[in-house]
């Protein structure tokens, strides 16, 4: 049993639309209000404030005269969203993300619904203070017999509604494949593959780069707070969506391809993060979405039965003969083909890279080796030598 999210998009009614903008509305207020708080007491008093506080503090907000509004949707959305933020301040405490952000109108907006703040008849969704169902484009059937645990209602910054349902399914594993691939993700080739494919790179923002830079010229001569600047902004924002539904079309049909041919799937564990602080690369790195292409091929392979393996980011893929195991000094990023000055082998970066990747992978699912026997000798002579003599 697998908890997998369907993405729809529907139209509200003009009713539907102010009441869910007003929820909306609410649980950004109720989140900045709370993410102020939060901050303030540590800064100020060297308290931390944690979600049961800032629940009791919704409940004095809510009596509050000018707060009355908060009563008129639902409290479920405001709860979660104080639960999102309790998430985002572990994550921030456990360094896997930044310090929270306010949220901002322009931003769009989203509101969770749990069970208690839905219904689900007939295969229609009732939301909570809402008399009519959502008008939904299905554009795929939910599994039969499932029934949403969670539903996400978001407004993105280009006018579009979409609803997200989380539902508990079973999905069978795929039929076992005798193939096995390594990948060495790239920027001029997206993927270099083991069996010598190579993945072009469609570069989905720099198709779009000229078209979004006419919009926001567009929207920078725009005076701010008129109507006109509202319509350019609306622009903006559904060009930067025509980059990310391109971007995410290509990337799923890809990393489902791959899943399905492949038993066994090796990648690098690349660093990402300190990667893009190259200025001259952080762009194309970006449009890449390497980690993107990471995480989709990471849940993939957990549903559907496939190994899936990295290789420690300082594995020297792209420096190693494939042949004799000989490891070159330097490799500069321009030197795209070389030879092997002990065997004269003549490798493709790339290609040699998927290759040293996979076999390097197929070590670390079968019998659990490092992938740098050098360093692990290093390391256990260097124990030895601390190791005091009895």
């Amino acid at each position: 049993m697998a908890q997998k999210a369907f993405k729809y998009r529907f139209y509200p009614t003009p009713e539907q639309e102010t009441l869910l903008r007003r929820t909306m509305g609410c649980a950004r207020l109720v989140y900045n209000r709370a993410l102020a708080a939060r901050t303030e007491a540590w800064y100020e008093r060297q308290e931390r404030v944690g979600y049961v506080e800032t629940s009791a503090m919704l409940t004095n907000w809510k009596k509050q005269e000018d707060l009355q509004f908060l009563n008129e949707v639902s409290s479920v959305p405001l709860q979660q969203g104080l639960r999102h933020l309790q998430s985002a301040f572990t994550n921030f405490f456990g360094g896997r993300a930044k310090y929270p952000n306010f949220k901002k109108k322009n931003h769009g907006g989203n509101a969770e619904f749990t069970k208690s703040a839905f219904k689900w008849k007939d295969g229609k969704v009732f939301l909570a203070k809402c008399s009519q169902p959502l008008d939904i484009r299905w554009s795929r059937q939910l599994p039969e017999g499932a029934e949403p645990s969670t539903i996400t209602v978001k407004f993105s910054p280009s006018g579009r509604w979409t609803v997200s349902m989380l539902v508990d399914v079973v999905i069978a594993p795929l039929p076992e494949s005798q193939e096995s691939i390594g990948l060495d993700l790239g920027i001029t080739s997206l993927m270099a593959l083991s069996n010598g494919e190579k993945i072009a790179n469609p570069k989905t923002f720099k198709a779009k780069r000229r078209k979004l830079r006419k919009a926001q010229k567009a929207l920078s001569r725009k005076k701010k707070g008129s109507n006109n600047r509202h319509k350019a902004r609306l622009k903006v924002a559904k060009v930067h969506a025509e980059i990310s539904d391109a971007r995410h079309d290509f990337l799923h049909k890809l990393t489902t391809r791959l899943v399905r041919e492949n038993q066994v799937i090796a990648v690098e564990d690349l660093s990402v993060k300190n990667m893009v602080k190259n200025h001259k690369l952080a762009l194309s790195i970006s449009d890449a979405s390497w980690g993107e292409i990471v995480r989709q091929l990471e849940y993939k392979c957990d549903w559907y039965g496939r190994t899936f393996v990295k290789i420690d980011r300082w594995f020297p893929s792209s420096k190693r003969c494939g042949h004799c195991g000989y490891v070159v000094d330097k490799l500069p990023l321009d030197v795209r083909e070389w030879d092997c000055p002990k065997c004269g082998t003549h490798y493709d970066r790339d290609v040699n890279a998927a290759k040293n990747i996979l076999a390097a992978g197929l070590a670390v699912s079968v019998c659990g080796a490092t992938v740098r026997p050098e360093e692990s000798k290093s390391r256990k002579a260097s124990a030895m030598k601390q190791k005091p003599k009895s």
